[in-house]
């Protein structure tokens, strides 16, 4: 299997290119989908593929729902009367609809079927952990505990923190239902203990109050070639956007770099390239894969060889993989991980999360490259205003430089074959959770 020269991996080991980059995107503070933060992260990634030579680099428009925080805060009335409004305690969760709804508290714990199914949930504020358990096989987005609650007749959608330290998470709820049917909000974890203790000292009420607007925006992914002029393409991808209360240093700021890398470091040997390789980078991920879809609906699909998505990457040092069960993309992340000799962490399964699945979905080969998480179970840091520079070691992103750019050079060979699969193909490997979570929120394909 060709790889790259040594003296493209010297470079890679010894360049702050990665973290330079990081740098300026993080000093943005946020880059929420369609808001101009996200603009001027797009133009940031844009002028930097055009300093490292990437060619036919522009920015490709489109249309999405936007969605503006305002005010949100929790009351609670009855054995104990509080009011919380913190941001440290509490924060709307994008997607929702502008309102104010009350009822009896109803903690349905991790918010699996099961719990659902054991718990009358009609006229109450229902509050669900961020948290799956180990043993359950497939994680439950919070969008699939959020639908489950309103379609089991809850007023209002409480989304706990299983990670401590004071972090009410955010993430998107509404997805192409926007806006939401109920109200929804994180809470810390301790804000959340606290109402779970109160709850059990008799009469108690809770009014969740969000104030926020839903307006049409505009959002943008950002693309440059590498390599020969040919109709076949392999795609680095990753995306741009963060949610509005944190740099998003590792998501995706983390990923944005490193495939803004791996472009840098394969035009160092464009020549040798037989295959043309397009740096993309997506805009609005966080709000149902907008960009991805965009991109995916716009492209000849013929033309896709594979896609390389980025995101996650960067939290830990051993890199993970999730091929969606393509043989030979696992094949070739193995061969280049072993022959560096570093480790691999795979979970090979189709899964609908990451902007691989507007790809995969329809068959065309993808994988998700991420890291390993050294907070366990979810997204650790992720989604909260935790997720910042700070976070992130160099050491990490140039090694993850060296493997993904590694990888995508093999995968550029003409003479290695990528198997697609049909769509129905696809729709029979997909967990039957997916397929339920992905009917909740509209986002069904099939």
């Amino acid at each position: 299997m060709v790889h790259l020269n040594k003296e493209v991996v010297g470079d890679a080991y010894t360049s702050n290119f990665t973290w330079d980059v990081l740098e300026t995107l993080v000093d943005l503070e946020t880059r929420m989908a369609g808001q101009e933060s996200e603009r001027q992260g797009s133009k940031i990634l844009r002028d930097y593929f055009e300093n490292i030579g990437l060619r036919n680099v522009h920015l490709d428009e489109f249309g999405i729902d936007g969605w503006w925080r305002d005010f949100s805060s929790l009351e609670t009335a009855g054995s104990h009367d509080r009011a919380y409004s913190k941001d440290y305690q509490i924060i709307a969760l994008p997607g929702t609809p502008a309102g104010t709804a009350e009822g009896r508290l109803v903690d349905v714990g991790y918010g699996r079927p099961q719990d659902f199914e054991a718990a009358d949930c009609g006229g109450k504020v229902v509050m669900a952990s961020s948290e799956t358990p180990d043993d359950y096989g497939r994680w439950i987005h919070r969008m699939e505990k959020y639908v489950n609650a309103a379609d089991a007749g809850a007023t209002a959608f409480v989304f706990q923190n299983h990670i401590e330290g004071c972090l009410p998470p955010t993430g998107e709820v509404g997805y192409n239902n926007r806006p939401g049917p109920i109200p929804a909000v994180g809470v810390s974890a301790e804000l959340g203990s606290r109402l779970e203790r109160h709850v059990e000292h008799g009469e108690f009420n809770v009014t969740v109050n969000v104030d926020c607007e839903n307006e049409p925006t505009k959002s943008h992914n950002i693309a440059g070639d590498v390599g020969p002029d040919t109709s076949e393409v392999v795609l680095v991808t990753a995306h741009i956007d963060t949610h509005d209360i944190a740099e998003g240093a590792n998501d995706n700021g983390a990923g944005s770099v490193l495939a803004t890398e791996v472009g840098r470091l394969l035009k160092q040997v464009e020549d040798d390239l037989e295959t043309r390789v397009r740096i993309l980078v997506f805009g609005s991920e966080e709000i149902g894969l907008k960009g991805a879809y965009y991109a995916m609906n716009t492209l000849d699909h013929d033309d896709v060889k594979c896609v390389v998505n980025i995101d996650g990457a960067g939290r830990h040092r051993t890199l993970s993989i999730n091929p969606n069960e393509f043989d030979e993309l696992l094949t070739v992340f193995e061969k280049v991980t072993n022959e560096l000799s570093v480790p691999l962490i795979t979970n090979n399964t189709v899964s609908p999360h990451g902007d691989q699945w507007a790809f995969v979905q329809e068959g065309i080969p993808g994988v998700m490259i991420s890291s390993e998480n050294p907070n366990g179970n979810g997204r650790g840091w992720g989604h909260t205003h935790a997720d910042t520079l700070d976070k992130i070691d160099i050491r990490d992103l140039r090694g993850h430089a060296i493997t993904i750019a590694d990888a995508v050079y093999a995968l550029a060979e003409p003479n290695r074959e990528v198997a697609s699969r049909v769509r129905e193909e696809t729709r029979e490997l997909l967990d039957e959770g997916y397929e339920q979570e992905l009917k909740l929120g509209d986002r069904w394909p099939y």
